[in-house]
């Protein structure tokens, strides 16, 4: 199982364990919401702590033969967090139950806020008193388990944005809209390429934009906390806690204040900003037009004020929509190189009368850049559709007058019945169409190969690889192997029957699959040693890795088959016990023994899963490249139907400035789906299922909570 895919199980299961303590502790979301947050921030600081400490030791100058002691700025240079001794996990989760563990948590969060100024008055510490000593134990050891000690990465920095991923699912505060789905906000990260700078989002929310943005410049191997300034505001006092903390979580310190955007600019960043970047509140119609109407931060006016009605007297004076104050705003705050990246409603983008006017100044100015039409449900607390804007104030004179239109509302991943979001590929490749649109073809060539190379690097892996805990592993080897296992279970009850014995057909159906599968296994080592062997002498312009994906279709091919067998393998093996027990009598004989057949056939079937996932990455890379290749066979930007288009000024003022990208892409031709996987639809019908029962045992939770407090 890829890392990846071992923390997403993890996390899963930390969560469960976590809300349900919470259920049996009769704790609403939004008690329980800050302190589990406070506990995941120390257990995600000394996660941090650890990764960098025997480094940074090792490292430490010498006098007199003394070491002089750790310091904070040795951690902050690592974008790590420097920890006491009361202040790391291990101390907390040893305490007994005769310890006062409130008390501990509490002393452990000061000593922490001591250490950076940022953070005081930050951290959850009066909310641990109101938890029970016993709960607060169970919490603190669900938050250490052993497999998460040996992963490598920012492990609870996934953690913690899941556990805000889920807190915003509940609703547990503020409605739920603190949050920016994790994949929405890389998408935008990932198109601006923050470098240097400041970097401000006006709706910072738990601050997942300055994340993102800092992971962008680690990959360039620098220190985000020397190239980039942090600057945000947020209505919310504990909001701005949760954005404190996710910064302090990754090394990152921020200038987030309290405000309310509409009216209030205390960092006065006018025309100053190298990047903007927000998710703002959608369709508000709350703001005071009166105060806002001289403010500089609109400089193509306003969008149109309300003269209020007989029903909604309130109204009058009230900004019609508020999605063009913040459109605004955005742009005004950039400087004369800056960039912008925002979430916006998808009605924002065709609006008519004034919003439509101020729409028109604003692509006038020649600085929209880019549109990305993202479809419903990937929000949390919003169902409908969304558009990710970028806007450029110094675009490249041939693309002044032009906007980049990308209808990304095909490109999905389904995550939960309710929530959908990108896998890591289907970002890389809405990515790869920015960068031809740009002319940075190196990057869309690196890409293509990477996906080849990958896809033959997971083929290998079906043979040898390494599991998450560094472990060798021989996914399609131990599949056989486990198979042979099961088998010899069985032997000393079928050397028993008779030849005419009804065993005899299942079992020569067996045989026969096995000597077919161990044939086709053999030819597909061979030409993935073969392949691996041609890459060596591959070479990387676009003529010739469309030839290589070309070449590498047939292997893809074979290890699609390679599932079918493995499943046909397994469902083979359990039919021949089958037969056993039920037409053979085998439970009533001694040589059949049930625990070892029961053993070997679960062992078994974990080898067949192991197997599968391993198969299908092998396609699954060499069609992503695929993907690519096929749309845009010269690799540069080209108008493919249903996904992008280079519109020019003149078609955008013909079509009354709508910058919405379904209006100019038209309709991709409807595709034939080979890769309709009948157990993959099995598997999301199980997934909503789950998610079903899930809320059934909150719902009946909660109507036990009501009854009891009624006295029923």
């Amino acid at each position: 199982m890829a890392q990846l895919e071992h923390i997403e199980v993890i996390e899963k299961r930390l969560w469960t364990a976590a809300d349900t303590m919470r259920a049996n502790s009769n704790y609403a979301s939004n008690e329980y919401f800050l302190p589990v947050m406070g506990l995941i921030f120390l257990r995600h600081a000394y996660s941090r702590f650890l990764a960098v400490k025997d480094d940074i030791e090792a490292n430490l100058p010498k006098r007199g033969g003394k070491t002089r002691p750790l310091t904070k700025e040795d951690f902050s240079q690592k974008s790590s967090i420097f920890l006491q001794p009361k202040a790391q996990f291990d101390s907390l989760v040893s305490l007994s139950d005769a310890d006062d563990r409130a008390k501990a948590i509490i002393e452990a969060m000061e000593s922490i806020e001591a250490d950076y100024e940022s953070l005081r008055g930050v951290l959850p510490k009066s909310e641990y008193q109101e938890l029970d000593n016993d709960v607060l134990g169970q919490l603190l050891r669900t938050l250490n388990p052993d497999e998460l000690k040996k992963v490598k990465g920012d492990v609870f920095g996934r953690i913690y944005e899941y556990f805000l991923t889920q807190f915003a699912d509940q609703k547990a505060h503020d409605g739920g809209e603190f949050f920016t789905p994790i994949s929405i906000v890389s998408l935008i990260a990932n198109i601006l390429e923050p470098t240097h700078g400041t970097i401000l989002d006006p709706a910072c929310g738990s601050g997942g934009m300055f994340v993102q943005s800092a992971r962008v410049v680690e990959r360039l191997h620098q220190n985000p906390s020397e190239k980039l300034t942090f600057m945000g505001l947020e209505k919310n006092a504990t909001t701005i806690r949760l954005a404190k903390m996710n910064l302090a979580v990754h090394g990152l310190e921020g200038d987030i204040q309290r405000a309310i955007t509409y009216y209030q600019d205390p960092h006065e960043l006018l025309g100053k900003a190298e990047y903007v970047m927000a998710n703002p509140p959608f369709n508000v119609d709350e703001i005071d037009g009166d105060k806002v109407k001289k403010d500089p931060r609109l400089p193509f006016g306003l969008p149109g004020v309300s003269k209020g009605s007989k029903d909604n007297p309130d109204k009058k004076g009230k900004i019609s929509n508020g999605n063009y104050v913040w459109i605004s705003y955005f742009y005004s705050y950039l400087s004369e190189t800056g960039k912008a990246g925002f979430v916006m409603s998808s009605q924002a983008s065709s609006a008519g009368k004034d919003e439509a006017k101020v729409r028109q100044k604003l692509i006038e100015t020649g600085d929209v850049d880019a549109m990305v039409a993202i479809r419903s449900n990937f929000f949390y607390t919003r169902t409908v559709p969304c558009e990710l804007w970028f806007l450029n104030r110094n675009k490249p004179e041939e693309h002044k007058d032009k906007v980049l239109m990308i209808d990304a509302r095909n490109i999905y991943r389904k995550v939960t019945r309710k929530i959908y979001d990108f896998s890591p590929e289907q970002e890389q490749n809405i990515l790869a169409i920015v960068w031809l649109y740009r002319g940075q073809v190196d990057k869309y060539l690196d890409l293509v190969a990477g996906y080849c190379q990958r896809m033959l690097a997971e083929g290998e892996g079906c043979f040898s690889g390494h599991g998450e805990n560094g472990e060798t592993i021989k996914p399609l080897p131990e599949f056989t192997a486990s198979l042979d296992g099961l088998l010899a279970t069985m032997k000393p009850f079928v050397e028993s029957l008779a030849a005419d014995s009804p065993h005899t057909e299942p079992l020569k159906e067996y045989e026969t699959a096995l000597a077919a599968f161990h044939k086709d296994v053999d030819g597909f080592k061979s030409s993935i040693a073969k392949q691996m062997d041609a890459w060596k002498g591959q070479g990387l312009s676009n003529g010739k890795l469309k030839k290589a994906v070309e070449r590498l279709a047939p292997l893809a091919e074979t290890s699609r088959d390679l599932v079918k067998q493995t499943d046909l393998l397994y469902k083979l093996a359990c039919k021949l016990i089958e037969t056993c027990e039920t037409e053979c009598a085998a439970k009533a004989c001694d040589t059949w023994v049930n625990r070892d057949i029961t053993r070997t056939r679960k062992a078994a079937d974990q080898a067949r899963k192991l197997a599968v996932e391993e198969l299908k990455q092998v396609r699954y890379f060499q069609r992503q490249a695929r993907w690519l290749t096929e749309r845009f066979p010269e690799a540069q930007l080209c108008d493919v139907d249903g996904l992008v288009k280079l519109v020019d000024r003149a078609t955008l003022k013909a079509h009354d400035w709508s910058l919405t990208p379904g209006r100019y892409v038209g309709v991709a031709p409807e595709e034939v789906n080979e890769d309709f996987d009948f157990e993959e639809a099995l598997r999301d019908i199980h997934v909503e299922l789950e998610d079903l029962n899930n809320e059934a045992v909150q719902l009946a939770a909660t109507i036990k909570k009501n009854f009891e407090e009624l006295g029923v």
